[in-house]
């Protein structure tokens, strides 16, 4: 993704920006492509076809990169950035080792599934009810049913918005006439 968990948020704000920032220089640019640097030496590679890729399907954007780094910048414009946060937490917690999925699935449910957490999702009581009993011995999959939950409402609720937002449409026109 963008960096390692605890960096994505940074990370991603400062590659959408970039993106931002590059906006301008697309119409002046022959090669169809946008060459930026991030931290480390990470390139950050544009190419035309890429926001017409991400308006393919919902999948194709969160696997871009760039395409989930300008998502998650429109989410949190949106203030509901919280989302796509709790996605790639329980990517991550899905891949940990067993000796860690203890620790990590009570810091997710925490932050994100607890009623009054501090970046609480918008979970319906039986999908909380049924993740909170996981909880109770936690494997890689005690959080699919949330996830997929929230994976549907981003679907189905924000990815139409993010494909009719001022900063999709004019980084897909740019690219298009760039």
């Amino acid at each position: 993704m963008c960096g390692g968990l605890e960096s994505l948020p940074v990370a991603c704000l400062e590659r959408a920006k970039e993106l931002k920032d590059l906006f301008g220089s697309l119409l002046q640019k022959t090669d169809h492509s946008i060459t930026g640097k991030s931290k480390k030496s990470d390139k950050l590679r544009l190419t035309v076809n890429d926001p017409q890729k991400w308006k393919e399907s919902f999948g194709k954007l969160l696997s871009s990169q760039n395409g989930l780094c300008l998502f998650r910048e429109f989410l949190a414009s949106e203030f509901s950035e919280e989302n796509i946060a709790f996605y790639l937490a329980c990517e991550d917690y899905r891949a940990s080792k067993p000796s860690k999925l203890s620790s990590k699935a009570k810091q997710i449910y925490d932050e994100f599934v607890a009623s009054d957490a501090p970046r609480e999702v918008n979970l319906d009581h039986a999908t909380k009810a049924v993740t909170k009993e996981n909880m109770e011995h936690p494997c890689q999959s005690c959080f699919n049913l949330a996830q997929a939950k929230i994976y549907t409402l981003m679907e189905k609720d924000c990815y139409p918005r993010f494909l009719k937002s001022s900063a999709y449409l004019e980084l897909s026109r740019k690219t298009k006439t760039g």
